[in-house]
C-alpha cells in the first residue's frame, strides 16, 4: 500500500495571490491545446491560421467551463440546484462534468463555425486531438486535490492502493491516475496518430468519442460512484458509464457514416 502524498492545494503563493493546483491544471490543459493546435495549423494545407487556433481555444475554454459546471449541476446534483439556485454560480465549491463540458464545447464549435464559415466537423476533427492531454491534466488535478477517489482495494492484490484523507481509513484505487492514463495519455496517442493522416470527415471526431467512452467506462469500474447518486440502471452501472454509453454508440455510427461517405471530404492534420 502506498502513502497518499500530502500536497498543498496551493501551488504558488505570492502574497495575497494564490494559484491552486487545479487552476494550474486548467492552464496547462488550454496551453497545451493551443501549442498543439498551432503545430497542426502550421502544417501545409491545414486550412487554419494561428488567429483561428487562438479563438478556437478561447471559445472551447468557455464551453468547457460553463458547460462543465452546468452539466455537473444537471447530471449529478440537480436537487441541490433546486434547493439553492445560486449554487450554480459558486464554482469555487467544486463540481465539473466532462459530459457537460462536451456539450458546452459543441455549442462553442457551432458559434466558432458561424464566425469563420467552417463546418462543424471541420472544427471538431481539427480540435479533437488536442483534448485528451487536457483531460489528463484535469485528472491529475483531481488526484492532487484528493477528490473523486477510487473504490476500496485489497493492498495484497493492488499494492499501489492509497488511503485518501477524505475517504475514510480503507485503501482505495487511485482511479484519478487510471483516468489520466486512459482518457488522457493513451487516448491522446491514439487520436493524435490516427489524425496525423488524412481521414474522412467525421472520422477523427468519431474516434475520440469511441475512445473516451470506452476508456471512461473501464475506469469507472475502479472509481467510487458519487455518494449521493450511487449506481444507475438496476444498480450496476455508474452515472459516468451511463453518460458514456451514448458517446460510444454515436461514435460508432459516426465512424460508419464517415467511411461510407468519403465524398464529404477529408480531415487533414
Amino acid at each position: 500500500m502506498l502513502t497518499y502524498p500530502d500536497i498543498d492545494p496551493v501551488a504558488i503563493s505570492l502574497g495575497p495571490l494564490q494559484v491552486h493546483w487545479y487552476g494550474l491544471m486548467y492552464l496547462l490543459a488550454f496551453g497545451t491545446a493551443w501549442g498543439l493546435g498551432n503545430y497542426r495549423a502550421s502544417q501545409p494545407g491545414s486550412g487554419w491560421t494561428k488567429e483561428q487556433v487562438s479563438d478556437l481555444i478561447f471559445f472551447g475554454a468557455m464551453g468547457v467551463i460553463l458547460g462543465g459546471r452546468c452539466g455537473y449541476v444537471l447530471f449529478y446534483n440537480f436537487p441541490q440546484f433546486l434547493e439553492d439556485p445560486l449554487w450554480l454560480l459558486r464554482v469555487w465549491e467544486g463540481g465539473m462534468s466532462f459530459h457537460g463540458g462536451l456539450l458546452g464545447v459543441v455549442l462553442s464549435i457551432a458559434w466558432f463555425g458561424h464566425k469563420y464559415k467552417k463546418s462543424f466537423f471541420q472544427i471538431a476533427d481539427f480540435g479533437a486531438p488536442f483534448v485528451p492531454l487536457g483531460l489528463m491534466f484535469g485528472r491529475l488535478g483531481n488526484f492532487i486535490g484528493g477528490e473523486l477517489w477510487g473504490r476500496v482495494a485489497d493492498p495484497a492484490s493492488v499494492p499501489w492502493a492509497m488511503v485518501f484523507p477524505r475517504a475514510g481509513e480503507l485503501p482505495r484505487h487511485p482511479s484519478q491516475l487510471y483516468q489520466a492514463a486512459l482518457e488522457g495519455f493513451l487516448l491522446f496517442v491514439i487520436v493524435w496518430f490516427y489524425s496525423s493522416r488524412p481521414r474522412p470527415q467525421k472520422a477523427v471526431s468519431a474516434m475520440f468519442l469511441i475512445g473516451y467512452g470506452v476508456f471512461r467506462s473501464i475506469a469507472e469500474f475502479f472509481r467510487e460512484p458519487d455518494a449521493h447518486i450511487g449506481f444507475d440502471l438496476f444498480g450496476w452501472m455508474s452515472r459516468g458509464q451511463l453518460l458514456s454509453l451514448p458517446m460510444i454508440i454515436f461514435g460508432v455510427v459516426l465512424l460508419v457514416i464517415a467511411y461510407r461517405s468519403p465524398q464529404n471530404g477529408e480531415s487533414k492534420a
